[in-house]
């Protein structure tokens, strides 16, 4: 495989961090700044109804971030020096790799349960207004931000892993 040219190899770094960019600091931000926010100062069903207009929103963004850190990944990985095989234990930075990507997927899994299960359930439970269970409300509302937590731990992690990665 020809080495990958200089300034291209650059576009790919930069759009890698800042699909990275983009998509944990969307989670941070709805975690930390946002989530707590609209929970001062809304009530539950109205709260519910906010974060999933927000979701619609950042959904998309999340998994054109997800496909072009997929995208630019692969390609970094072809012209690092250390990269010796998919799976590959060989040394410190593809351990840190694996790990790296194995957490990836855990986290893609968590946003797949979020997007296809857990928002539609919200958005179906606000359609129902006056007829939704505020249980049910509640309770679609503790595993959407426990989803949430969960994916900012994942973001942590990836992003320790990354750095392990590059100091070896």
């Amino acid at each position: 495989m020809p080495a990958i040219p200089f300034w291209a190899l650059g576009l790919i770094y930069w759009l890698h961090m800042l699909a990275t960019v983009a998509w944990i600091g969307s989670l941070i931000a709805i975690s930390i700044l946002f989530l707590p926010a609209i929970r001062q100062t809304l009530k539950p069903f109205d709260q519910l109804a906010v974060l999933a207009a927000m979701q619609k929103r950042l959904e998309p963004i999340a998994w054109f971030s997800m496909g072009l850190l997929a995208a630019t990944g692969l390609f970094q990985l072809s012209a690092n020096p250390h990269y010796d095989g998919f799976l590959s234990t060989s040394g410190q930075w593809s351990i840190a790799i694996l790990v790296k990507h194995s957490l990836s997927v855990v986290m893609v899994v968590v946003s797949a349960i979020q997007t296809w299960e857990v928002l539609p359930a919200i958005h179906r439970g606000l359609l129902r207004a006056e007829k939704a269970d505020p249980g049910e409300l509640a309770r679609l509302q503790r595993r959407e931000n426990l989803l949430l937590r969960i994916n900012l731990l994942l973001s942590a992690l990836i992003l320790a892993a990354t750095a392990l990665a590059r100091a070896s």
